[in-house]
């Protein structure tokens, strides 16, 4: 039996021949990646951390007078906005699947894997699942924090969970499109402009940090269409344990569920449609393409 000539050979060699076993090579690749280069899943929960020390610092009275004015009496800037921090990490680790794409490309890495029999789709399956597990600890991190600050869950252990798997939901059209970025730009510098380029207008254009009626008419009619209103509010309701979406009226359902249903159906439809993208995009790559 031969040996790999390299670390990158053997962590590309295959475990078995079949879908489960490519994709529990790819997840077990990209978590090693991880913990040999932690900078970067550092990097995405510093910035997050920062936002929600700030912000609950700087205006918590302020922002806390126009989320009480908009019906939301006694609770606390804290509580409204943990559940807008645990999507911001959700977006700002999804940023790195694409610069941890990019970085294989450009070192050669990825050319490797598609000379091998592995299937692409389970590449991207299993690169995935490794960053989605990365994500739902970094949001656990921030809800930990959030209740050290004064935050509180009003639907207990089963919200926090809640809000971890709305995260990780929330995260897939994001890893999708940032990896379906990188492989058209093949350059970790466009790849990260995009991202971020993108990462900002959506937090500052939603429900993220002050109700929508506390915002200008073009801001709420944007926020219609922002995946970021739909993800924080999901986030929000189990938070605060209340239906708080305002950009779409339902009220077939009961309580927070009111919130949670549109939330989860809209982000479930974008997750498919953006990872049919990149999963295409991926099989569609050659060798000749990424060189």
């Amino acid at each position: 039996m031969s040996t790999p000539s390299t670390e990158a050979d053997a962590d590309v060699h295959r475990v078995s021949n079949s879908f489960v076993g490519d994709v529990w090579t790819n997840f077990k690749r990209w978590n090693l990646k991880a913990v040999r280069n932690p900078f970067v899943l550092v990097v995405s929960l510093v910035q997050p951390i920062i936002f929600l020390l700030l912000f609950t610092e700087v205006f918590g009275q302020i922002a806390g007078g126009a989320i009480n004015r908009g019906g939301g009496a006694g609770i606390s800037y804290e509580t409204y906005l943990v559940p807008a921090i645990a999507i911001q990490v959700s977006l700002a680790a999804a940023i790195t699947s694409g610069i941890g794409l990019v970085n294989d490309i450009e070192e050669g890495m990825f050319e490797k894997i598609l000379a091998t029999p592995m299937n692409r789709t389970a590449v991207f399956v299993g690169k995935t699942a490794a960053e989605v597990l990365r994500i739902v600890v970094q949001v656990g991190i921030i809800l930990g924090l959030g209740v050290l600050l004064g935050a509180e869950i009003a639907t207990g252990l089963i919200g926090a969970v809640g809000i971890m798997l709305v995260g990780l939901l929330f995260s897939l059209w994001f890893i999708a499109l940032s990896n379906a970025a990188a492989v058209i730009t093949k350059d970790q510098e466009s790849t990260i402009i995009a991202a971020n380029l993108l990462q900002f207008p959506l937090l500052f254009l939603s429900s993220a940090f002050l109700p929508l009626d506390a915002l200008p008419e073009w801001i709420q009619t944007f926020a219609r269409f922002n995946p970021v209103t739909y993800g924080v509010d999901a986030a929000r309701a189990l938070m605060l344990d209340q239906d708080v979406m305002t950009v779409v009226e339902v009220t077939q359902f009961s309580g927070i569920w009111n919130t949670l249903v549109p939330a989860i159906v809209v982000l479930a439809v974008l997750d498919l449609v953006l990872g049919a993208v990149a999963v295409f995009l991926l099989t569609r790559a050659t060798s000749s393409d990424v060189k």
